[in-house]
């Protein structure tokens, strides 16, 4: 079978969905199927480009389409319906599998060549508009009667957990299309780094806490930082880039926790691999439903570390995470809240550990790569029989 993948962006780029979707299209391309995707230049170059991607019995095709620029974190692409279309006649695809939100897939529905072609969409995320000003409330008025035309065209739709399911306003009008597919991760992609060296910055004798992902609104990551100051023995490690660098660090020393805070920027796998085995837990504090899974949380749970997160009615994490088995759960931007649940695993190292091996049995039972791939092969069939 042949499936088209279209996303926004791929590995290389650091984020939940890229890293999802290169570990399904490996893992599909092992098992024999055809893949091919349609992103976004992350570099945001107006020339589009191909490429093969692949090893160890893994072989597919990537376009990368060229990109003029990017507006409200969307990136923007004339050239994408060509390349689409393209894609579609070249390739022949038996399924058209799109991760949303992406407002280049909308393309679609203007494409004849793509109209017998069963589609599949993988809800990452509602638009979430709460926090966002009035142009881009205005915006996504005009964009969301196109995303539920996609959606009504839609053969199926993948929600990422129950909760999100469950919350989604935008999904609710389609019960019967909805399956329930979790994320996972390919174990092999970090196992390469086992027995990396302790990181200097990650100093025994304190609590290491990891807290990743873009530096921006909704990942709280100034919520963790006065929680950081509310609590002693704790030193915090910030992993990712974005807009909010210069804001952080200013609020450290605002809060003056500069010197127990350090902020890696970006890391590579072999890098992420060191701190996630040497850091005592994982913590996710982010503030509202664009965080709708949270992946590091399984990256945290294949290495064996406690988890802290937050329990955002109708996101996923608190899914993900099952409060005093895997890990701890807090109100979304409770400052003191927060600094208790690493008060409490600082002062409890034997419960963290613990709590640390359910997450690793969790992980091992729900959600590897070949568990997520297992349930997507059933839409597959079901769509395109």
């Amino acid at each position: 079978m042949k499936v088209l993948h279209i996303g926004k962006y791929f590995a290389p780029f650091k984020g939940g969905v890229e890293t999802y979707l290169l570990d399904v299209m490996t893992a599909l391309s092992r098992r024999g199927w055809d893949m091919a995707a349609l992103v976004h230049n992350h570099d945001h170059s107006v020339r589009g480009h191909s490429e093969t991607h692949g090893d160890h019995g893994a072989e597919f095709a990537v376009r990368r389409s060229g990109t003029l620029l990017k507006l409200f974190f969307t990136p923007l692409s004339p050239a994408f319906r060509a390349d689409l279309r393209r894609m579609v006649r070249e390739f022949r695809p038996d399924v058209i599998h799109v991760h949303l939100p992406n407002p280049s897939a909308l393309w679609l529905l203007s494409l004849a060549e793509a109209r017998s072609v069963p589609l599949v969409i993988h809800w990452h995320s509602d638009v979430i508009t709460t926090e966002q000003g009035a142009l881009m409330k205005a915006l996504y008025a005009i964009y969301r009667p196109l995303e539920r035309k996609l959606l009504q065209r839609a053969a199926a739709i993948i929600a990422t957990s129950p909760s999100y399911l469950d919350s989604s306003q935008s999904l609710a009008e389609f019960p019967d299309k909805c399956r329930v597919v979790p994320l996972g991760l390919d174990p092999a992609r970090f196992e390469a780094y086992s027995g990396a060296p302790r990181p200097p910055s990650f100093q025994p004798g304190r609590m290491n806490v990891l807290a990743v992902g873009r530096l921006t609104y909704y990942k709280g990551f100034g919520v963790l930082l006065r929680a950081l100051a509310k609590v002693d023995g704790v030193h915090v490690h910030i992993v990712g880039q974005g807009e909010l660098r210069r804001e952080l660090r200013a609020l450290a020393r605002q809060l003056r926790v500069a010197r127990r805070v350090s902020f890696h920027g970006k890391a590579d796998d072999a890098e992420l691999a060191a701190m996630l085995a040497h850091c005592d837990c994982v913590c996710l504090p982010s503030i509202e439903r664009t965080e709708a899974f949270g992946l590091v949380l399984l990256e945290a749970m294949q290495f064996g570390r406690a988890t802290i997160a937050s329990a955002v009615p109708g996101s996923g994490m608190g899914w993900v995470v099952k409060g005093d088995v895997t890990g701890l759960k807090v109100e979304p931007r409770n400052v003191t809240a927060l600094a208790g649940a690493m008060a409490t695993l600082r002062d409890d190292r034997e419960w963290a550990e613990q709590l640390g091996r359910n997450g690793r049995e969790r992980f091992d039972a729900r959600f590897t790569i070949d568990r997520s791939v297992d349930a997507l092969v059933d839409v597959y069939q079901e769509v395109a029989a």
